[in-house]
């Protein structure tokens, strides 16, 4: 497998975060290219307003997607926002989409999954739904409690990664939680790759509708699922957007003057 240039990893600062100029399949390629030549050691978060907007409130976010191998367009106003810098090379990565690419497109390269997250139960749904869509090598699960792991905890979960040895684990919390997770977990876990997808394992075992391709076109998947989930996600989305839309006009408003 030849490794092409990789211009399309080039990054914008969106707000202080830096987001990958990139698109689905040509991260996948590079993914699997640095897999399998066992040269990367890193995590992926895949990050939308909600990301960039945690990241200004948090400090602790802000550093954790600075210190990612890469963060990445899961929301599609971050891709609009991109190309108004001149890009040409970006394309949504959004999270379930990228997950279910990746299992495709690296199947033969016999990768070793291991899924943290989800409620109880969802990680091995996944795990068996994907085992026999893509005879993937899935070698665990692990479902963490809705608090900070305790120390037995932490204990059990570095045993099983160790046994496990898994090339890449794929963390399904919410944003900002899996940031802070990886963050904080990469380096003292046995695996190359971290990869944070958000409500991927809820989209993959049918616990969320995915919004239909011209919804998500317009950017207006978060309204969406706002009809679907009105009382969990009201307050997200009411906070989020009018923050992110205010940052926008600010710097319009800067720019013009």
């Amino acid at each position: 497998m030849k490794l092409d240039k990789l211009s399309d990893l080039k990054t914008i600062d969106i707000y202080g975060v830096k987001i990958a100029q990139t698109s689905i399949s040509k991260l996948i390629s590079h993914l699997e290219i640095k897999l399998l030549a066992n040269d990367i050691k890193g995590f992926i978060t895949v990050t939308g307003v909600h990301g960039v907007i945690e990241s200004q409130k948090n400090k602790n976010v802000a550093k954790a997607h600075n210190n990612s191998y890469l963060s990445i367009p899961d929301g599609t106003p971050l891709v609009w926002y991109s190309k108004s810098k001149g890009s040409e090379s970006i394309k949504r990565c959004f999270g379930p989409e990228m997950m279910y690419e990746f299992f495709k497109k690296t199947s033969k390269s016999n990768f070793r999954h291991f899924f943290y997250g989800g409620n109880e139960g969802v990680a091995e749904k996944l795990k068996s739904n994907f085992e026999n869509k893509f005879n993937a090598n899935i070698v665990g699960t692990y479902c963490p409690p809705f608090r900070p792991l305790n120390k037995k905890e932490d204990e059990e979960l570095r045993n099983l990664i160790k046994q496990k040895t898994p090339d890449i684990i794929w963390v399904g919390l919410s944003t900002p939680k899996q940031e802070l997770f990886m963050n904080e977990w990469i380096n003292q876990l046995d695996c190359k790759l971290m990869f944070g997808v958000g409500a991927a394992f809820d989209y993959h075992t049918g616990s969320i509708i995915v919004a239909p391709k011209l919804i998500q076109k317009m950017g207006l998947e978060w309204f969406f699922r706002l009809i679907l989930e009105p009382k969990r996600l009201y307050k997200r989305y009411f906070e989020m957007v009018p923050k992110f839309i205010i940052l926008v006009l600010k710097e319009f408003v800067l720019k013009i003057k």
